[in-house]
């Protein structure tokens, strides 16, 4: 497979909203940031990178690994939550790449990327990529496998977001962009060190029983059936499940976010996650890595670092 060129674009961070231009102050509550108290332009204009995961925890950790593979390791940072303010999110940022985490389920992730869509506008940062870095459960792949999402179904298989708006059920789109996946896919195999597929990623609204699971409070179906559901999912194309990639995928649509996810269990075997912490840890790094490698990549390519 042939490496994809970077291309030079001058695309600005949409937002879809009349109203933003006709307020003083907008005020990014759970960033605990404003337009009127904060410079944003000046903090956040020259990110051209986000990465977004579930846990504040592994975005620390994001935000060091890239600062070490950038070069821009300070030994006596600590790479401070910029977020500290609030006990929502929490946010880093080195150079050009921003790294924030976004909670577990929809309405977590969906609040965040509001107020992540309206930051990078105010900053007028443009030609933006922005990548969704995190964890899935595999439908019979090797745990660890890496999965780049091309397309992200609902419950039903069905490529699309359904949100209540006025009381008016609104459906938005959630392809993701192909070719991204594709350049993520060459940097796996130039990296050569762990497994990366393509595939569509199914969104549920909870852990448990949305996805079939026979270790929660409530199971009111059997094994069979789960067993049935699952291999379904696989012939429509499923890889993996999470519970964030439709509403992501719909703001993707709006204003060009992708997403890649890392599977640690293989659900056609089991719903416990039974590997040891430190197997855990290393599947969780594999995007990370991934991702890490992609960037450095296209930062070189910008001419942004040496070759």
């Amino acid at each position: 497979m042939n490496s994809v060129k970077y291309k030079r674009t001058s695309r600005p961070v949409s937002v879809h909203n009349p109203y933003l231009c006709r307020m003083k102050d907008d005020i990014l509550y759970h960033f605990n940031l404003g337009t009127k108290t904060h410079n944003l332009p000046a903090l956040f204009g020259d990110v051209k990178f986000v990465c977004v995961g579930g846990s504040a925890w592994r975005m620390k950790e994001f935000i060091e690994y890239m600062a070490a593979e950038l070069g821009l390791q300070d030994p006596r940072s600590e790479y401070p939550n910029i977020c500290a303010g609030t006990d929502r999110y929490a946010m880093y940022k080195v150079g050009p790449v921003l790294s924030v985490s976004h909670g577990i389920g929809i309405p977590s992730i969906s609040t965040m990327l509001h107020e992540l869509i309206k930051l990078l506008h105010h900053a007028q940062c443009r030609d933006v990529t922005i990548i969704r870095i995190g964890t899935s459960g595999g439908i019979g792949l090797e745990p660890g496998t890496v999965v780049v999402t091309k397309q992200s179904v609902d419950g039903k298989f069905l490529p699309k977001f359904e949100q209540l708006i006025l009381g008016e059920t609104v459906v938005r789109n959630t392809d993701l962009d192909y070719g991204l996946a594709e350049e993520l896919l060459v940097c796996s195999e130039e990296l050569g060190r762990f497994h990366t597929m393509i595939g569509n990623t199914m969104c549920t609204l909870d852990f448990y029983e949305g996805q079939g699971r026979l270790d929660g409070a409530f199971c009111m179906y059997t094994e069979k059936e789960k067993h049935k559901y699952l291999a379904k999912a696989k012939e429509a194309g499923v890889c993996n499940i999470e519970m964030e990639s439709t509403v992501f995928a719909a703001m993707c649509k709006l204003s060009g976010l992708r997403v890649v996810c890392a599977t640690l269990v293989d659900r056609l075997k089991g719903d416990q996650l039974i590997s040891s912490r430190d197997v855990l840890h290393d599947y969780q790094q594999r995007p990370q890595i991934l991702v890490g490698y992609y960037i450095k990549k296209q930062l070189k390519g910008l001419g942004v670092l040496q070759k």
